[in-house]
Protein backbone atom coordinates (compact mmCIF):
# COMPACT_ATOMS: atom_id res chain seq x y z
CA UNK A 1 0.00 0.00 0.00
CA UNK A 2 1.22 3.69 -0.62
CA UNK A 3 2.26 6.08 2.26
CA UNK A 4 -0.50 7.98 3.84
CA UNK A 5 -1.70 10.92 1.75
CA UNK A 6 -0.52 14.46 2.95
CA UNK A 7 2.33 16.48 4.65
CA UNK A 8 3.79 14.97 7.88
CA UNK A 9 5.86 17.15 10.71
CA UNK A 10 8.95 16.60 8.75
CA UNK A 11 7.85 17.72 5.58
CA UNK A 12 6.47 20.84 6.84
CA UNK A 13 9.75 21.69 8.68
CA UNK A 14 11.33 21.35 5.37
CA UNK A 15 9.24 23.66 4.03
CA UNK A 16 9.27 26.03 6.86
CA UNK A 17 13.14 26.00 6.93
CA UNK A 18 13.16 26.80 3.02
CA UNK A 19 11.13 29.83 3.41
CA UNK A 20 13.07 31.61 5.86
CA UNK A 21 15.96 30.82 4.30
CA UNK A 22 14.98 32.79 1.35
CA UNK A 23 13.88 35.82 4.21
CA UNK A 24 16.99 35.42 5.64
CA UNK A 25 18.93 35.94 1.98
CA UNK A 26 16.40 38.74 1.53
CA UNK A 27 17.63 40.93 4.34
CA UNK A 28 21.01 40.27 3.95
CA UNK A 29 21.52 41.45 0.55
CA UNK A 30 19.39 44.24 0.96
CA UNK A 31 21.65 45.51 4.15
CA UNK A 32 24.06 47.39 1.90
CA UNK A 33 22.23 48.24 -1.32
CA UNK A 34 22.45 51.54 -1.81
CA UNK A 35 21.33 52.21 -5.68
CA UNK A 36 18.76 51.18 -7.44
CA UNK A 37 21.52 49.98 -10.44
CA UNK A 38 22.53 47.33 -7.58
CA UNK A 39 18.86 46.72 -6.52
CA UNK A 40 18.10 46.23 -10.22
CA UNK A 41 20.89 44.92 -11.88
CA UNK A 42 23.55 43.89 -9.40
CA UNK A 43 25.70 46.69 -10.32
CA UNK A 44 26.43 44.92 -13.67
CA UNK A 45 29.01 42.90 -12.45
CA UNK A 46 27.21 39.84 -10.97
CA UNK A 47 28.46 35.87 -12.02
CA UNK A 48 27.29 34.36 -15.28
CA UNK A 49 26.80 31.08 -14.31
CA UNK A 50 24.34 32.80 -11.38
CA UNK A 51 22.82 34.97 -13.36
CA UNK A 52 22.55 31.56 -16.36
CA UNK A 53 20.67 29.74 -13.05
CA UNK A 54 18.63 32.07 -12.54
CA UNK A 55 16.87 32.76 -16.14
CA UNK A 56 16.52 28.35 -16.16
CA UNK A 57 14.95 29.17 -13.12
CA UNK A 58 13.09 32.39 -13.85
CA UNK A 59 11.65 30.67 -17.15
CA UNK A 60 10.82 26.92 -15.83
CA UNK A 61 7.41 27.55 -14.00
CA UNK A 62 5.33 25.46 -12.23
CA UNK A 63 2.91 24.95 -14.37
CA UNK A 64 6.09 24.01 -16.99
CA UNK A 65 8.16 21.54 -14.24
CA UNK A 66 4.32 20.18 -13.64
CA UNK A 67 3.17 19.70 -17.56
CA UNK A 68 6.35 18.37 -18.97
CA UNK A 69 6.10 14.95 -16.95
CA UNK A 70 2.49 15.09 -18.07
CA UNK A 71 3.55 15.16 -21.68
CA UNK A 72 5.75 12.61 -21.83
CA UNK A 73 3.12 10.55 -19.65
CA UNK A 74 0.39 11.19 -21.93
CA UNK A 75 1.48 11.96 -25.59
CA UNK A 76 4.88 10.91 -25.56
CA UNK A 77 8.59 11.86 -25.95
CA UNK A 78 8.76 14.35 -29.31
CA UNK A 79 8.58 16.22 -26.61
CA UNK A 80 12.97 15.39 -26.13
CA UNK A 81 13.41 17.18 -29.27
CA UNK A 82 13.13 20.46 -28.03
CA UNK A 83 16.74 19.59 -26.79
CA UNK A 84 18.00 20.11 -30.69
CA UNK A 85 17.22 23.94 -30.93
CA UNK A 86 19.14 24.89 -27.42
CA UNK A 87 22.51 25.12 -29.57
CA UNK A 88 21.09 26.87 -32.21
CA UNK A 89 19.44 28.99 -29.91
CA UNK A 90 22.89 29.79 -28.11
CA UNK A 91 24.53 30.78 -31.58
CA UNK A 92 21.66 33.22 -32.78
CA UNK A 93 21.31 34.40 -29.33
CA UNK A 94 24.52 34.44 -27.71
CA UNK A 95 26.53 35.75 -31.30
CA UNK A 96 23.67 37.80 -33.23
CA UNK A 97 21.85 39.57 -29.94
CA UNK A 98 23.74 39.47 -27.66
CA UNK A 99 26.26 41.76 -28.54
CA UNK A 100 24.39 44.31 -30.06
CA UNK A 101 22.36 44.41 -27.08
CA UNK A 102 25.64 44.72 -24.54
CA UNK A 103 26.28 47.66 -26.08
CA UNK A 104 23.92 50.16 -24.48
CA UNK A 105 23.84 49.04 -20.65
CA UNK A 106 20.12 49.85 -19.60
CA UNK A 107 17.89 48.67 -16.89
CA UNK A 108 14.86 48.28 -18.78
CA UNK A 109 15.06 46.51 -22.14
CA UNK A 110 12.40 48.76 -23.49
CA UNK A 111 14.68 52.12 -23.44
CA UNK A 112 16.79 50.13 -26.32
CA UNK A 113 13.39 50.94 -28.78
CA UNK A 114 13.34 55.04 -27.69
CA UNK A 115 16.31 56.07 -29.73
CA UNK A 116 14.96 54.66 -33.50
CA UNK A 117 11.49 54.04 -33.36
CA UNK A 118 10.43 56.65 -30.77
CA UNK A 119 8.84 57.31 -26.99
CA UNK A 120 5.57 55.82 -28.27
CA UNK A 121 6.93 52.35 -28.84
CA UNK A 122 8.87 52.64 -25.92
CA UNK A 123 6.23 52.88 -23.89
CA UNK A 124 4.06 50.15 -26.46
CA UNK A 125 6.76 47.33 -25.74
CA UNK A 126 6.50 48.20 -21.39
CA UNK A 127 2.73 47.76 -21.56
CA UNK A 128 2.83 44.64 -23.55
CA UNK A 129 5.49 43.31 -21.26
CA UNK A 130 3.84 44.37 -18.03
CA UNK A 131 0.27 42.94 -19.39
CA UNK A 132 2.29 39.39 -20.36
CA UNK A 133 3.90 39.20 -16.68
CA UNK A 134 1.12 40.40 -14.77
CA UNK A 135 -1.35 37.86 -16.13
CA UNK A 136 1.22 35.13 -16.54
CA UNK A 137 2.41 35.38 -13.08
CA UNK A 138 -1.35 35.85 -11.69
CA UNK A 139 -2.05 32.13 -13.38
CA UNK A 140 0.97 30.41 -12.47
CA UNK A 141 0.64 31.09 -8.92
CA UNK A 142 -3.38 30.27 -8.91
CA UNK A 143 -2.07 27.01 -10.81
CA UNK A 144 0.77 25.90 -8.48
CA UNK A 145 -1.62 26.57 -5.33
CA UNK A 146 -4.14 24.28 -6.98
CA UNK A 147 -1.63 21.66 -7.20
CA UNK A 148 -0.12 21.44 -3.82
CA UNK A 149 -3.62 21.19 -2.50
CA UNK A 150 -3.37 17.75 -3.97
CA UNK A 151 0.02 17.11 -2.86
CA UNK A 152 -1.08 18.15 0.83
CA UNK A 153 -4.16 16.43 0.57
CA UNK A 154 -6.35 19.27 1.75
CA UNK A 155 -9.53 20.64 -0.09
CA UNK A 156 -9.65 23.66 -2.45
CA UNK A 157 -10.56 25.98 -0.07
CA UNK A 158 -7.05 26.23 0.92
CA UNK A 159 -6.32 28.08 -2.41
CA UNK A 160 -5.72 31.40 -0.95
CA UNK A 161 -3.61 30.40 1.94
CA UNK A 162 -1.32 29.02 -0.14
CA UNK A 163 -1.14 31.55 -2.63
CA UNK A 164 -0.99 34.35 0.56
CA UNK A 165 2.17 32.37 2.28
CA UNK A 166 3.76 31.70 -1.17
CA UNK A 167 3.44 35.05 -2.11
CA UNK A 168 4.12 37.07 0.62
CA UNK A 169 7.43 34.81 0.89
CA UNK A 170 8.84 36.06 -2.84
CA UNK A 171 7.83 39.80 -2.32
CA UNK A 172 9.84 40.07 1.15
CA UNK A 173 12.86 38.65 -0.29
CA UNK A 174 12.43 39.95 -3.46
CA UNK A 175 11.88 43.70 -2.00
CA UNK A 176 14.55 43.51 0.66
CA UNK A 177 17.40 41.83 -1.38
CA UNK A 178 16.83 42.73 -5.33
CA UNK A 179 18.40 41.58 -8.33
CA UNK A 180 20.75 39.44 -5.81
CA UNK A 181 18.61 37.83 -3.46
CA UNK A 182 16.64 37.17 -6.54
CA UNK A 183 19.19 35.24 -8.03
CA UNK A 184 20.82 33.47 -5.49
CA UNK A 185 17.10 32.31 -4.38
CA UNK A 186 16.79 31.22 -7.97
CA UNK A 187 20.18 28.68 -7.20
CA UNK A 188 18.42 27.19 -4.33
CA UNK A 189 15.27 26.68 -6.03
CA UNK A 190 17.07 25.18 -9.13
CA UNK A 191 18.09 22.60 -6.89
CA UNK A 192 15.79 21.73 -5.32
CA UNK A 193 13.57 21.10 -8.48
CA UNK A 194 16.34 19.08 -9.67
CA UNK A 195 16.38 17.21 -6.20
CA UNK A 196 12.65 16.99 -5.84
CA UNK A 197 12.31 15.16 -9.96
CA UNK A 198 15.37 12.85 -8.69
CA UNK A 199 13.80 11.69 -5.81
CA UNK A 200 10.60 10.68 -7.74
CA UNK A 201 12.97 8.53 -10.01
CA UNK A 202 14.61 7.27 -7.09
CA UNK A 203 11.44 5.98 -5.43
CA UNK A 204 10.30 4.65 -8.43
CA UNK A 205 13.25 2.65 -9.21
CA UNK A 206 13.32 1.19 -5.98
CA UNK A 207 9.63 0.40 -6.13
CA UNK A 208 10.41 -1.81 -9.62
CA UNK A 209 13.62 -3.11 -8.30
CA UNK A 210 15.90 -1.58 -11.01
CA UNK A 211 14.80 0.37 -14.32
CA UNK A 212 12.18 -1.99 -15.49
CA UNK A 213 10.32 1.07 -16.21
CA UNK A 214 12.29 2.73 -18.58
CA UNK A 215 10.34 2.22 -22.19
CA UNK A 216 12.14 0.58 -24.62
CA UNK A 217 8.81 0.37 -27.50
CA UNK A 218 6.67 3.12 -28.36
CA UNK A 219 3.77 2.77 -25.47
CA UNK A 220 0.28 2.50 -26.67
CA UNK A 221 -0.46 5.18 -24.21
CA UNK A 222 1.47 7.59 -26.20
CA UNK A 223 -0.03 9.39 -29.73
CA UNK A 224 1.39 9.42 -33.32
CA UNK A 225 4.09 11.94 -33.12
CA UNK A 226 5.80 11.88 -36.58
CA UNK A 227 9.15 14.00 -37.29
CA UNK A 228 7.39 16.14 -39.81
CA UNK A 229 4.21 15.95 -40.89
CA UNK A 230 2.07 18.16 -43.74
CA UNK A 231 -1.09 18.24 -41.65
CA UNK A 232 -0.82 21.46 -39.93
CA UNK A 233 -3.77 19.94 -37.00
CA UNK A 234 -0.87 17.43 -36.13
CA UNK A 235 -0.61 18.43 -32.33
CA UNK A 236 2.84 17.72 -31.99
CA UNK A 237 6.23 17.13 -34.67
CA UNK A 238 9.94 16.62 -33.97
CA UNK A 239 10.57 19.73 -36.89
CA UNK A 240 7.40 21.83 -35.19
CA UNK A 241 8.79 21.13 -31.68
CA UNK A 242 12.15 22.53 -32.24
CA UNK A 243 11.40 24.76 -34.43
CA UNK A 244 8.52 26.01 -31.73
CA UNK A 245 11.08 26.32 -29.17
CA UNK A 246 13.80 28.27 -30.87
CA UNK A 247 11.76 30.82 -31.78
CA UNK A 248 10.26 31.05 -28.14
CA UNK A 249 13.65 30.90 -26.58
CA UNK A 250 14.87 33.76 -29.26
CA UNK A 251 12.03 36.17 -28.35
CA UNK A 252 11.95 35.55 -24.54
CA UNK A 253 16.04 36.61 -25.08
CA UNK A 254 15.29 39.29 -27.01
CA UNK A 255 12.34 40.73 -25.78
CA UNK A 256 11.27 39.83 -22.27
CA UNK A 257 13.00 41.89 -20.01
CA UNK A 258 13.35 39.24 -17.21
CA UNK A 259 15.51 38.00 -19.59
CA UNK A 260 17.31 41.07 -20.73
CA UNK A 261 17.75 42.66 -17.43
CA UNK A 262 20.10 39.65 -16.56
CA UNK A 263 22.27 39.87 -19.58
CA UNK A 264 22.33 43.56 -18.60
CA UNK A 265 23.64 41.85 -14.21
CA UNK A 266 26.96 40.57 -16.44
CA UNK A 267 29.53 42.66 -16.91
CA UNK A 268 29.87 42.01 -21.09
CA UNK A 269 29.20 40.52 -23.83
CA UNK A 270 31.02 37.82 -22.97
CA UNK A 271 29.57 37.16 -19.56
CA UNK A 272 26.42 37.50 -20.45
CA UNK A 273 27.00 34.78 -23.27
CA UNK A 274 28.17 32.39 -20.61
CA UNK A 275 25.14 33.44 -18.85
CA UNK A 276 22.82 31.64 -21.85
CA UNK A 277 25.09 28.79 -22.42
CA UNK A 278 24.77 27.96 -18.72
CA UNK A 279 20.45 28.46 -18.65
CA UNK A 280 20.65 26.10 -21.91
CA UNK A 281 22.66 23.35 -20.39
CA UNK A 282 20.76 23.33 -16.74
CA UNK A 283 17.45 23.58 -19.17
CA UNK A 284 18.48 20.20 -20.88
CA UNK A 285 19.39 18.36 -17.90
CA UNK A 286 16.66 19.39 -16.05
CA UNK A 287 14.15 18.37 -19.50
CA UNK A 288 16.17 15.54 -19.62
CA UNK A 289 15.58 14.74 -15.96
CA UNK A 290 11.93 15.83 -16.25
CA UNK A 291 11.22 13.48 -19.01
CA UNK A 292 12.64 10.46 -17.08
CA UNK A 293 9.83 11.61 -14.02
CA UNK A 294 7.57 10.94 -16.91
CA UNK A 295 8.37 7.87 -17.99
CA UNK A 296 9.06 6.52 -14.22
CA UNK A 297 5.05 7.90 -13.81
CA UNK A 298 3.62 6.00 -16.63
CA UNK A 299 5.75 2.90 -15.72
CA UNK A 300 4.70 3.05 -12.27
CA UNK A 301 1.16 3.84 -12.85
CA UNK A 302 1.01 0.53 -15.21
CA UNK A 303 2.03 -1.15 -12.80
CA UNK A 304 -0.17 -0.34 -10.58
CA UNK A 305 -3.76 0.40 -11.81
CA UNK A 306 -4.81 -0.30 -8.62
CA UNK A 307 -3.69 3.09 -7.77
CA UNK A 308 -5.18 5.01 -10.70
CA UNK A 309 -8.22 6.99 -9.59
CA UNK A 310 -11.45 5.21 -11.40
CA UNK A 311 -12.01 9.12 -12.47
CA UNK A 312 -8.57 9.65 -14.13
CA UNK A 313 -7.17 8.22 -17.63
CA UNK A 314 -3.74 7.86 -17.89
CA UNK A 315 -4.37 9.20 -20.88
CA UNK A 316 -6.76 12.12 -20.83
CA UNK A 317 -5.47 13.14 -17.57
CA UNK A 318 -1.98 12.52 -17.98
CA UNK A 319 -0.56 16.21 -16.09
CA UNK A 320 -2.94 14.89 -13.04
CA UNK A 321 -0.58 12.18 -12.23
CA UNK A 322 2.77 14.16 -11.14
CA UNK A 323 1.19 15.77 -8.37
CA UNK A 324 -1.06 12.88 -7.06
CA UNK A 325 2.05 10.91 -6.89
CA UNK A 326 3.49 13.08 -4.63
CA UNK A 327 0.55 13.18 -2.77
CA UNK A 328 0.13 9.74 -1.59
CA UNK A 329 3.00 7.63 -3.11
CA UNK A 330 6.30 9.16 -1.43
CA UNK A 331 7.84 8.22 1.50
CA UNK A 332 8.12 10.63 4.56
CA UNK A 333 10.74 13.65 3.95
CA UNK A 334 10.39 13.39 0.45
CA UNK A 335 7.25 14.62 0.03
CA UNK A 336 8.31 17.96 2.02
CA UNK A 337 11.25 18.08 -0.25
CA UNK A 338 8.86 17.72 -3.68
CA UNK A 339 6.70 19.83 -2.07
CA UNK A 340 8.97 22.95 -1.29
CA UNK A 341 10.42 22.28 -4.93
CA UNK A 342 6.76 23.32 -6.00
CA UNK A 343 6.95 26.25 -4.15
CA UNK A 344 10.60 27.37 -5.23
CA UNK A 345 9.32 26.77 -8.71
CA UNK A 346 6.46 29.70 -7.92
CA UNK A 347 8.90 31.65 -6.12
CA UNK A 348 11.33 31.30 -8.68
CA UNK A 349 9.08 33.16 -11.60
CA UNK A 350 7.27 35.64 -8.81
CA UNK A 351 10.68 37.22 -7.95
CA UNK A 352 12.08 37.82 -11.11
CA UNK A 353 8.94 38.83 -12.24
CA UNK A 354 7.75 41.41 -9.04
CA UNK A 355 11.95 42.78 -9.73
CA UNK A 356 11.53 43.33 -13.59
CA UNK A 357 8.24 44.43 -13.43
CA UNK A 358 9.17 47.39 -11.15
CA UNK A 359 12.43 47.86 -13.22
CA UNK A 360 10.06 48.71 -15.87
CA UNK A 361 7.89 50.92 -13.76
CA UNK A 362 10.64 53.02 -12.39
CA UNK A 363 12.47 53.17 -15.62
CA UNK A 364 10.17 53.63 -18.27
CA UNK A 365 7.15 55.20 -16.66
CA UNK A 366 8.20 57.13 -12.96
CA UNK A 367 11.89 58.25 -14.33
CA UNK A 368 11.36 58.86 -18.43
CA UNK A 369 8.81 60.83 -16.91
CA UNK A 370 10.29 63.37 -14.45
CA UNK A 371 9.33 61.48 -11.48
CA UNK A 372 12.79 60.22 -10.44
CA UNK A 373 13.64 61.15 -6.99
CA UNK A 374 16.20 63.85 -6.31
CA UNK A 375 18.32 61.06 -4.00
CA UNK A 376 19.00 57.98 -4.91
CA UNK A 377 18.09 56.69 -1.43
CA UNK A 378 14.75 58.09 -1.86
CA UNK A 379 14.76 56.07 -5.29
CA UNK A 380 15.70 52.88 -4.08
CA UNK A 381 12.90 53.48 -1.07
CA UNK A 382 10.53 53.76 -3.78
CA UNK A 383 11.66 50.78 -5.82
CA UNK A 384 10.84 48.34 -3.00
CA UNK A 385 7.76 49.94 -2.24
CA UNK A 386 6.60 49.13 -6.12
CA UNK A 387 8.34 45.75 -5.74
CA UNK A 388 5.74 45.46 -2.62
CA UNK A 389 2.65 46.98 -4.58
CA UNK A 390 3.31 45.16 -7.60
CA UNK A 391 3.56 41.64 -5.46
CA UNK A 392 0.44 41.85 -3.64
CA UNK A 393 -1.59 42.77 -7.19
CA UNK A 394 -0.24 39.33 -7.94
CA UNK A 395 -1.06 37.70 -4.64
CA UNK A 396 -4.84 39.26 -4.99
CA UNK A 397 -5.46 38.53 -8.61
CA UNK A 398 -4.36 34.99 -7.77
CA UNK A 399 -6.58 34.57 -5.11
CA UNK A 400 -9.41 35.29 -7.24
CA UNK A 401 -8.11 33.73 -10.80
CA UNK A 402 -10.19 30.62 -10.02
CA UNK A 403 -13.82 32.21 -9.55
CA UNK A 404 -13.94 33.33 -13.40
CA UNK A 405 -15.59 30.65 -15.68
CA UNK A 406 -14.38 28.78 -18.86
CA UNK A 407 -11.49 26.76 -19.03
CA UNK A 408 -8.98 29.73 -18.10
CA UNK A 409 -6.10 27.90 -18.04
CA UNK A 410 -6.09 26.87 -21.78
CA UNK A 411 -7.18 30.38 -22.89
CA UNK A 412 -5.40 32.40 -20.26
CA UNK A 413 -1.90 30.35 -22.26
CA UNK A 414 -2.71 31.43 -25.61
CA UNK A 415 -3.20 34.82 -24.76
CA UNK A 416 -0.30 35.46 -23.08
CA UNK A 417 1.79 33.23 -25.61
CA UNK A 418 0.66 36.34 -28.05
CA UNK A 419 2.82 39.02 -26.47
CA UNK A 420 6.23 36.99 -27.11
CA UNK A 421 6.41 37.86 -30.87
CA UNK A 422 5.21 41.16 -30.82
CA UNK A 423 7.80 42.13 -28.12
CA UNK A 424 10.76 40.79 -29.71
CA UNK A 425 9.60 42.29 -33.18
CA UNK A 426 10.04 45.67 -31.88
CA UNK A 427 13.46 45.15 -30.99
CA UNK A 428 14.27 43.38 -34.24
CA UNK A 429 12.80 46.46 -35.67
CA UNK A 430 14.88 48.82 -33.92
CA UNK A 431 17.90 47.15 -33.70
CA UNK A 432 18.58 45.60 -36.59
CA UNK A 433 16.48 47.18 -39.62
CA UNK A 434 18.25 50.53 -40.68
CA UNK A 435 15.36 52.14 -42.32
CA UNK A 436 12.81 51.18 -40.14
CA UNK A 437 9.21 53.17 -40.45
CA UNK A 438 7.14 53.32 -37.44
CA UNK A 439 3.73 52.69 -39.04
CA UNK A 440 5.70 50.02 -41.07
CA UNK A 441 6.41 48.19 -37.47
CA UNK A 442 2.82 48.58 -36.53
CA UNK A 443 1.37 47.44 -39.85
CA UNK A 444 3.59 44.33 -39.37
CA UNK A 445 2.77 43.80 -35.68
CA UNK A 446 -1.09 44.26 -36.77
CA UNK A 447 -0.92 41.13 -38.96
CA UNK A 448 1.64 39.43 -36.57
CA UNK A 449 -1.08 39.73 -33.68
CA UNK A 450 -4.41 38.96 -36.26
CA UNK A 451 -2.34 35.54 -37.04
CA UNK A 452 -1.27 34.75 -33.87
CA UNK A 453 -4.79 35.07 -32.49
CA UNK A 454 -6.32 32.98 -35.99
CA UNK A 455 -4.24 30.15 -35.01
CA UNK A 456 -4.48 30.16 -31.22
CA UNK A 457 -8.21 30.28 -31.17
CA UNK A 458 -8.93 28.50 -34.49
CA UNK A 459 -11.32 26.16 -32.97
CA UNK A 460 -13.69 28.67 -31.59
CA UNK A 461 -13.90 30.93 -34.75
CA UNK A 462 -14.40 27.78 -36.24
CA UNK A 463 -17.20 26.91 -33.99
CA UNK A 464 -18.69 30.58 -33.66
CA UNK A 465 -18.48 30.07 -37.39
CA UNK A 466 -20.64 26.67 -37.63
CA UNK A 467 -23.23 28.00 -35.06
CA UNK A 468 -23.98 31.15 -36.15
CA UNK A 469 -23.67 30.61 -40.45
CA UNK A 470 -23.70 27.06 -40.55
CA UNK A 471 -20.70 27.09 -41.87
CA UNK A 472 -19.31 23.15 -42.35
CA UNK A 473 -15.82 22.50 -39.78
CA UNK A 474 -14.65 20.15 -42.53
CA UNK A 475 -14.03 22.83 -44.91
CA UNK A 476 -11.12 23.97 -42.59
CA UNK A 477 -10.17 19.90 -42.21
CA UNK A 478 -11.83 20.09 -38.78
CA UNK A 479 -14.84 18.49 -37.24
CA UNK A 480 -17.21 19.94 -33.72
CA UNK A 481 -16.60 17.53 -31.02
CA UNK A 482 -18.40 16.70 -27.51
CA UNK A 483 -16.26 16.75 -24.11
CA UNK A 484 -17.36 16.88 -20.53
CA UNK A 485 -16.10 19.47 -18.09
CA UNK A 486 -14.69 17.38 -15.05
CA UNK A 487 -15.33 20.08 -12.52
CA UNK A 488 -19.48 20.28 -13.41
CA UNK A 489 -19.64 16.89 -15.48
CA UNK A 490 -21.52 18.60 -18.25
CA UNK A 491 -21.15 18.33 -21.59
CA UNK A 492 -20.41 20.81 -24.37
CA UNK A 493 -19.36 21.12 -27.95
CA UNK A 494 -16.15 22.73 -29.41
CA UNK A 495 -14.64 22.58 -32.66
CA UNK A 496 -11.03 21.10 -33.15
CA UNK A 497 -8.31 23.37 -33.83
CA UNK A 498 -7.45 23.79 -36.88
CA UNK A 499 -4.06 24.55 -36.51
CA UNK A 500 -1.32 23.10 -33.65
CA UNK A 501 -0.62 25.13 -30.94
CA UNK A 502 3.35 24.51 -31.85
CA UNK A 503 2.65 26.98 -35.25
CA UNK A 504 1.18 29.98 -32.97
CA UNK A 505 5.39 31.49 -32.64
CA UNK A 506 6.83 30.33 -35.80
CA UNK A 507 3.65 31.61 -38.16
CA UNK A 508 2.96 34.62 -36.38
CA UNK A 509 6.86 35.75 -36.13
CA UNK A 510 7.33 34.96 -39.77
CA UNK A 511 4.02 37.17 -41.04
CA UNK A 512 4.99 40.22 -38.37
CA UNK A 513 8.48 40.63 -39.69
CA UNK A 514 7.88 40.13 -43.71
CA UNK A 515 5.31 42.52 -44.04
CA UNK A 516 6.80 45.10 -41.69
CA UNK A 517 9.64 44.94 -43.79
CA UNK A 518 7.59 45.07 -47.02
CA UNK A 519 6.04 47.92 -45.22
CA UNK A 520 8.88 49.72 -44.37
CA UNK A 521 10.10 49.01 -47.87
CA UNK A 522 6.98 50.92 -49.36
CA UNK A 523 6.60 53.32 -47.31
CA UNK A 524 10.61 54.43 -47.80
CA UNK A 525 9.78 54.32 -51.75
CA UNK A 526 6.65 56.79 -51.23
CA UNK A 527 8.06 59.24 -48.69
CA UNK A 528 11.56 58.49 -48.21
CA UNK A 529 13.06 59.35 -44.56
CA UNK A 530 14.61 63.18 -44.54
CA UNK A 531 16.78 64.21 -41.03
CA UNK A 532 17.38 60.73 -39.38
CA UNK A 533 13.40 61.01 -38.59
CA UNK A 534 11.85 57.22 -38.31
CA UNK A 535 8.52 58.53 -40.19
Amino acid sequence: MPPQAGLTGIDWAIICIYAVSTIALGWYFGRKQESTKEYFVGSGHMNPILIGISLFATLLSTITYLSFPGEVLGKGPAYLTRLLALPLVFVVVGYVLIPVYMKQRVTSAYELLEEKLGLGMRLLGAVLFLMMRLVWMTLLVYLASKAMTVMMDVDESWIPWIVLVTGVVSIIYTSMGGMRAVVITDLMQTILLFTGALMIIATVTVDFGGFGWVPTTWNANWDHQPIFDWNPKTRVTAVGTVLSVFIWYLCTAGGDQVSVQRFMATKDAKAARKALGTQMIVGGVVTLVLAFVGFALLGYFQAHPEFVPAELSLKENADKFFPLFIAFHLPVGVSGLVVAAMFAAAMSSIDSGVNSITAVVMTDLLDRFGLKPKSEKQHLIIARFLALGIGATIVIGSMFIGGIEGNITKVTNKVVNLFVTPLFSLFFFALFVPSVRRSGVWIGMFFGILTALVIAFSGVIIFYLHENYGIDPAIFGTEIITKTDPATNLDYRLANDAISFMWIGPIALFVNISIGLIACKIINIVSPIKQQSAD
